[in-house]
């Protein structure tokens, strides 16, 4: 069996190690004429390493990003406690990491031999018959694979090809400056913990990255209009210093520090209702783009990928389709429970409705199950998922 991967994301990457190490022939073609530095820090939690580690990358992993072993923190803007997921003298069995984006793609890379990587492939067209699928890209050439592999992303061509035309992203009503703050001296962080400061409309959080080089910074505010849904427009380090003055030092002196941030207008999309079709099947962004406010983007994306390998595995070339329904079966229902919790979490961390927010303070310390339920299955096992628990 020939699968062809489209897109070398994290996704995309992940899928065909993941195939490779389950013995199908795995090929990635990526638009792009390399693999570069894009984007800013991801939260790598346990449901995503965990798998990664299968595939012998943890070593890798634990060199190039940040321990985040001592807790996640959620506080009001003057630094009070709100919740933790770490009851205080406890021991923390859940391990999460800090990483750059682009240092996951050189460890994810790595894992796959340079031949099996195609940059400059934009892929133009595809057809599928009863023999499989031809791929035409811009540069010309032409693939044919057993199955094709949708990771390429909210403007995917597979999904096109999957489900036709999909519901326009409509503005969540937020946008988030991202930065990288250089790390200068051993006060600057409260090692090993991630934090977020959460106030009337907007909120902002905080981790280390790059093996506690940098500082990562996802600032969320309301959406004053025109934002573009990516993650390099340039944002304005004044404006972003205006959201938030008056909140705890940490808060204000972390934005001091800024020169260069991104403003990304935060989109939100509705869960798809299929993912696979014939010989062709989607993943990650493209299955199941959600708001950033779980971190769990690209660990749902791990999570796909090792889903799919474990379906396909031994699969006969004839069976590709069932099989393909299969990994839609396993996972469409989770990820998209995510999706869902996601914007939720969004909209109770930006409330503005509320005079006094100990209500709202509650509710986001009842979340915890939640996160246990996230890290309780394991993609690469072939069982189905529990239904996730009531928020």
């Amino acid at each position: 069996m020939k699968v062809a991967v489209i897109g070398a994301g994290i996704g995309g990457l992940t899928a065909a190690a993941a195939l490779r190490r389950r013995g199908v022939d795995a090929e990635v073609f990526e638009q792009a004429r390399a693999l570069g530095e894009v984007g800013a820090g991801i939260s790598l939690a346990d449901n995503g390493w965990r798998l990664l580690q299968r595939l012998g990358l943890l070593d890798q992993i634990e060199r190039v990003s940040s321990h985040l072993d001592q807790g996640y923190f959620q506080l009001r803007t003057d630094g009070s406690l709100i919740s933790t997921l770490r009851t205080p003298g406890a021991s923390w069995d859940r391990r999460v990491f800090g990483i750059h984006r682009a240092d996951l793609i050189d460890v994810l890379t790595s894992a796959l031999p340079a031949a099996a990587i195609h940059t400059g492939h934009r892929l133009v067209d595809l057809t599928e018959d009863i023999q499989g699928v031809r791929l035409r890209f811009e540069n010309g050439e032409t693939v044919h694979a057993d199955a094709v592999i949708g990771a390429d992303g909210i403007h995917s061509v597979v999904r096109r090809a999957v489900v036709g035309e999909v519901a326009q992203p409509r503005s969540s009503g937020t946008a988030a400056y991202r930065a990288l703050v250089p790390v200068t001296d051993p006060g600057d962080w409260d090692w090993g913990t991630s934090k977020m400061w959460i106030g009337p409309g907007r909120h902002f959080l905080v981790y280390p990255i790059r093996a506690d080089r940098l500082i990562n910074v996802v600032a969320v505010v309301p959406a004053l209009g025109g934002e573009r849904d990516s993650w390099t427009a340039p944002g304005d380090p004044r404006q972003l210093a205006a959201e938030f003055a008056g909140w705890d030092p940490v808060v204000t002196g972390l934005i001091e520090r800024v020169t260069d941030t991104f403003q990304w207008g935060l989109f939100d999309r509705p869960p798809l209702t299929t993912w696979a079709s014939g010989r062709l099947a989607l993943l990650g962004d493209a299955a199941h783009a959600m708001l950033p406010h779980l971190g769990q983007g690209g660990n749902q994306t791990i999570e796909d990928a090792f889903a799919l390998a474990a379906v396909l595995e031994d699969t006969a070339t004839a069976d590709i389709p069932a099989a393909l329904r299969r990994y839609e079966g396993l996972r469409l229902e989770r990820a998209n429970a995510v999706q869902r919790a996601s914007r939720d979490a969004g909209e109770l961390y930006d409330s503005v409705a509320q005079e006094n927010y100990d209500q709202r303070d509650e509710r986001i310390r009842r979340m915890a199950p939640f996160y246990q339920w996230l890290s309780g299955h394991d993609a690469d096992s072939l069982e189905a998922p529990p239904l996730a628990p009531s928020r």
